[in-house]
């Protein structure tokens, strides 16, 4: 593996998606915490309000449990304003279900990985590709 390369551990496949790192300081809901039409961060009382996780590679610090999250991801795919992937420090079930079903549906998907946290800072303020196996590296 090459230096500038870190392996993550695939929790849901998808193609290669790259894009500027978006590093949530905060775990976050779905659920009323992201606008499902624009992919906008819309609750008011996170940190990173107003910033946008469409085409970003999104690090997840935490979720904040909802059973619909995994709707608001689906919506996410479906109308073009998803992550280009998604890295979690913890597997959240409810959340990766809307990329299983999005990808059972047919639609591109992105990959969702598993890589602790203390890795996340690594990537701020890069531009991040993560391909197919689960491995994170700067895009040029």
């Amino acid at each position: 593996m090459p230096a500038d390369e870190t392996t993550a551990e695939i929790l849901v496949p998808g193609p290669p998606g790259t894009g500027e790192s978006l590093i949530l300081t905060a775990p976050i809901s779905f659920w009323g915490g992201v606008d499902a039409k624009t992919g906008r961060i819309a609750d008011v009382r996170h940190p990173q309000h107003g910033e946008s996780i469409a085409g970003k590679v999104l690090f997840l610090p935490g979720t904040i449990g909802s059973s619909s999250a995994s709707a608001v991801l689906l919506e996410l795919v479906h109308n073009g304003h998803a992550p280009a992937a998604l890295v979690l420090h913890e597997p959240d079930a409810i959340l990766l279900l809307g990329l299983i079903v999005a990808r059972e549906m047919g639609w591109k998907t992105p990959p969702a990985v598993k890589l602790d946290r203390d890795w996340f800072g690594r990537f701020r303020g890069k531009r991040v590709t993560v391909n197919a196996q689960g491995a994170l590296a700067f895009a040029d």
